[in-house]
């Protein structure tokens, strides 16, 4: 194994506490598209079904314009619920079992880190695998909605006949307060923060690992693009699928 890796893992080992951010990156292995990336959401015109990329994700958008969101949703997002988890999510899955990592704090929104028996996992940018009505908050199974928008119709609440929303953050709303300040707090306290898959552009989620480093923490990051962070970070990889057989190796997950 790269001395590289044995001298980062080695650091892994000792520390007493490991939390995790994992991004677009560990899903891409999967088969999932990203949205930053070469391939990614944004990286093929700005326009979609004739609106402006970014309005797809927009609430205002999502409540004036419902039919394109799930046009979106069950030509892209919904897919994402079909494909199996990574050797990253399966690495991380087995860190936790094993004690050598705590909380897995994911951008993704695909449930894939709990399809791998993550047992500590927040998604802090929602969940696809969950939806409620806008209006009376009843919920709703996914495979009742995504039903729906496969016959491209728009998925209403049998109570209220209100629109029904993924439990998926959108640009214009905020994230769960407590999810976000335990992030935080556990970036502040771990003894090395690993980050994985995540280009590091999205705030809030983005300053976690600033958290890290203005309390003097180790940062590992593993993401195939440059991120802000690369000349803060203890340990800089950009081969996420290496990177977790080296770990798989070394920790013999």
């Amino acid at each position: 194994m790269d001395e590289k890796y044995l001298k980062c893992f080695d650091e892994i080992a000792k520390a007493k506490k490991v939390t995790v951010l994992t991004g677009a990156g560990v899903s891409t292995l999967s088969g999932i598209a990203d949205f930053r990336g070469e391939n990614g959401f944004y990286s093929n015109g700005d326009f979609l079904y004739g609106v402006k990329k970014e309005k797809i994700f927009d609430i205002d958008f999502f409540h004036e314009r419902p039919e394109v969101f799930f046009h979106y949703a069950k030509e892209y997002l919904y897919p994402m619920l079909d494909k199996s988890p990574s050797i990253a999510h399966l690495a991380l899955a087995k860190m936790q079992q094993k004690g050598l990592c705590g909380t897995i704090y994911t951008q993704n929104i695909d449930a894939l880190h709990t399809k791998a028996d993550g047992k500590e996992i927040v998604e802090l940018h929602g969940t696809l695998t969950e939806h409620y009505c806008t209006l009376c908050h009843t919920y709703y199974e996914t495979d009742f909605v995504r039903q729906i928008a496969e016959k491209n119709e728009i998925p209403r609440c049998r109570k209220c006949y209100s629109l029904i929303k993924p439990e998926v953050v959108f640009f214009g709303e905020g994230l769960d307060e407590e999810d976000l300040a335990k992030a935080f707090h556990d970036c502040r306290t771990s003894d090395l923060v690993l980050v994985l898959g995540s280009s590091l552009t999205v705030y809030p989620v983005a300053g976690l690992p600033g958290e890290a480093k203005v309390h003097d923490k180790k940062l590992v990051i593993v993401n195939a693009q440059k991120t802000s962070y690369d000349n803060k970070a203890d340990f800089l990889f950009d081969d996420i699928a290496e990177f977790s057989r080296n770990m798989q190796e070394y920790f013999d997950l």
